[in-house]
C-alpha cells in the first residue's frame, strides 16, 4: 500500500458544503467555466432565503464552512456570504475570489473586515481564472501564464499584509508603495487554492494552507497529492477534495438517483455543454473530461465515484454515489492518501446535506475519524443527527 502524505495519528476530518448561488434544483443545474447556467428541470432561485436555509442545515448537520462560487453565472461570493453571516452562527464561509480583478491591499482589507464582523468566520478559495473569455469580460486580459504569475505576487502582497508588514513591492504584474493595514484580520483566514496545470503548481505550494483537487479516482489524486507536497517541502500543507456526493439507505437508492440526474438531460445538450466546455484553459477541467469522454457509458470511473455530473456541468464533474456505508469508505480511502478536507455538494444541496449529515457522518464519527464542530447544542444537548442511518455500522454510544 503506498505511504500516506500524512504520517502519524488518524486525522481528524473536515467536512464543508456548498452554496448554489447560481440556483439549485432536483436536477443538475449546469454553469460555469465559460457555460451559461442551466438544467434539464426547474431551477431553484438562489435567493437570500434559500441560501440561508442551506447555510443554517449545514450548520447544524456538521460542516464546518461553505463553498461559494465565483464567475459571470452566479451572485458576488463576498456580499452574499457577508449577508448570510447574519442568519447563521457558526458556519465558516469559504469565498472564492479572483485575484487579478481585485487590488491586493483591498483584498486584505476586506478580509480583516469580515474577519472583524463575522467573529473569524472567513476562508479564502483563490481562483486564478481558467478561461480567457470570462476574465475579459471582466477586463482582465492576460494569459494563463501571466495570470499564474499574479497570483504569485498578489498572495506574497497580501500574506504580507496580514503578517503586519508594511510592503512596498515592485512586481512584473503588481505595484504598492507603502501598503499597510491599520487592523490585521483575526485570525488570518486560510488561502484555499486548486490548480492542476505547471504554473499553478509552485504557486499553491508556496503560499496556501490547503490545496484542493477535484475529485479524481484515488490513483490520479495520490500522484496529484505528492506532485504538490514534493513542490512545498519542508512546508507541510493540508489537502481537500471536492466532490458532489449521491449517499442513500442502499446503494440500488442512490445509483437510481445518480440514473435519475441525467435521465432527462437530450444528447443535444450534452453536447452543447461539453462543446464549450472544451474551450477551457483548465487542466483540471480537461482531466474532468476525460473521466466521462462526452458519453454516458462507463460512468463510474472507481468504485462508487461517477462522473455523471460533468457532463452538464463544468468545475467538479464527480460524485460519490453508493449507500452511507459505501461512501463512508470511499471518503476513508481519500483520506489515507493525505486529504482531510471534503468539500461537497449535491442536488438539491439543501435535501443532500441532509441525506450525507444524516446518513454518513454518523458512521465516520463511530469510526473515529470525524467529531461534530460544535457537539453540545446551545440547550445543553448533544448536537446528535436526527436518526441513525440503517446501512454501515451503528454510530457509537456518546461517552
Amino acid at each position: 500500500m503506498a505511504t500516506p502524505i500524512c504520517e502519524g495519528k488518524p486525522m481528524s476530518l473536515r467536512f464543508h458544503w456548498f452554496l448554489p448561488t447560481n440556483g439549485d434544483g432536483r436536477d443538475i443545474v449546469g454553469g460555469g467555466h465559460g457555460v451559461a447556467t442551466g438544467a434539464a428541470g426547474a431551477i431553484r432561485p438562489a435567493s437570500l432565503a434559500y441560501l440561508g436555509q442551506i447555510a443554517r442545515s449545514a450548520e447544524q448537520l456538521g460542516f464546518e464552512a461553505a463553498l461559494t462560487p465565483t464567475g459571470a453565472w452566479c451572485e458576488d461570493a463576498w456580499l452574499a456570504t457577508a449577508m448570510l453571516t447574519e442568519v447563521t452562527e457558526r458556519l465558516k464561509f469559504l469565498v472564492a475570489f479572483r485575484p487579478g480583478l481585485i487590488s491586493p491591499t483591498l483584498s486584505a482589507q476586506m478580509a480583516a473586515t469580515f474577519q472583524r464582523y463575522s467573529k473569524g468566520r472567513l476562508l479564502l478559495n483563490v481562483v486564478t481564472g481558467g478561461e480567457s473569455a470570462e476574465q475579459q469580460a471582466y477586463g482582465d486580459f492576460a494569459g494563463k501564464a501571466e495570470r499564474y504569475e499574479r497570483c504569485g505576487e498578489f498572495l506574497d502582497i497580501v500574506t504580507r499584509l496580514w503578517a503586519g508588514e508594511t510592503v512596498d513591492f515592485d512586481g512584473k504584474h503588481l505595484h504598492v508603495a507603502g501598503a499597510r493595514l491599520s487592523r490585521r484580520p483575526d485570525p488570518v483566514p486560510d488561502l484555499y487554492f486548486g490548480g492542476s496545470s505547471a504554473e499553478a503548481g509552485p504557486v499553491a505550494a508556496r503560499y496556501t494552507d490547503v490545496y484542493l483537487t477535484w475529485g479524481e479516482p484515488p490513483a490520479a489524486v495520490e500522484a496529484k497529492l505528492r506532485w504538490i507536497a514534493g513542490l512545498a517541502a519542508p512546508r507541510r500543507m493540508r489537502f481537500g477534495i471536492r466532490l458532489h456526493v449521491i449517499s442513500r439507505d442502499t446503494a440500488a437508492d442512490a445509483w437510481r438517483q445518480a440514473d435519475r440526474l441525467i435521465e432527462g438531460v437530450d444528447e443535444a445538450m450534452i453536447a452543447k455543454v461539453q462543446a464549450g466546455l472544451a474551450t477551457s484553459e483548465s487542466e483540471g477541467l480537461r482531466r474532468m473530461r476525460e473521466l466521462h469522454g462526452g458519453s454516458r457509458d462507463g460512468l463510474e470511473v472507481a468504485p462508487n465515484l461517477w462522473a455523471g455530473v460533468g457532463l452538464v456541468r463544468g468545475g467538479a464533474g464527480t460524485a460519490l454515489v453508493g449507500s452511507h456505508a459505501e461512501v463512508a469508505d470511499r471518503i476513508e480511502e481519500y483520506a489515507r492518501l493525505g486529504i482531510s478536507e471534503f468539500i461537497l455538494s449535491g442536488y438539491p444541496h439543501l435535501e443532500e446535506a441532509y441525506w450525507f449529515g444524516e446518513g454518513v457522518l454518523p458512521i465516520l464519527a463511530s469510526r473515529g475519524v470525524w467529531s461534530h464542530p460544535a457537539p453540545e447544542a446551545a440547550d445543553g444537548t448533544a448536537n446528535v443527527t436526527p436518526f441513525a442511518p440503517t446501512s454501515g455500522a451503528a454510530p457509537a454510544a456518546a461517552s
